[in-house]
């Protein structure tokens, strides 16, 4: 994964919380994890290894097996599927039917 959002460590930190960490350093594990895997991409030009530091990190033990559903991207797209089926419903498909005798036209060819 090149990019974590941010949601997916919020996820993780509270995950963690519910599992009995504490707050403040969990974030700040996070926080300092996220620097050296960015560091790592940044001036390096390696890949993310973010998900990889929280599971070896001892604090985030009791989720550890969890992460990858944790940060699943399923988890954060909300209603934007639903809202781009409307979208050409509502919007697209009437300028489309309102143009369908130009669309439909067929050329032969074209001359320049």
């Amino acid at each position: 994964m090149s990019e974590l959002p941010f949601m997916a460590t919020e996820s993780i930190l509270m995950q963690g919380v519910m599992a009995g960490g504490d707050r403040q350093v969990l974030h700040e594990a996070i926080r300092e994890h996220s620097m050296l895997a960015g560091k790592r991409v940044k001036e390096l030009g390696l890949s993310n290894d973010l998900l990889d530091r929280l599971k070896l990190d001892p604090l985030f033990s009791a989720v550890k097996d969890n992460i990858d559903t944790l940060v699943d991207p399923h988890l954060f797209v909300g209603r934007s599927p639903e809202q781009v089926d409307e979208f050409i419903r509502d919007e697209i498909d009437p300028i489309l039917s309102s143009q369908a005798d130009v669309l439909n036209l067929t050329i032969d060819h074209i001359n320049v």
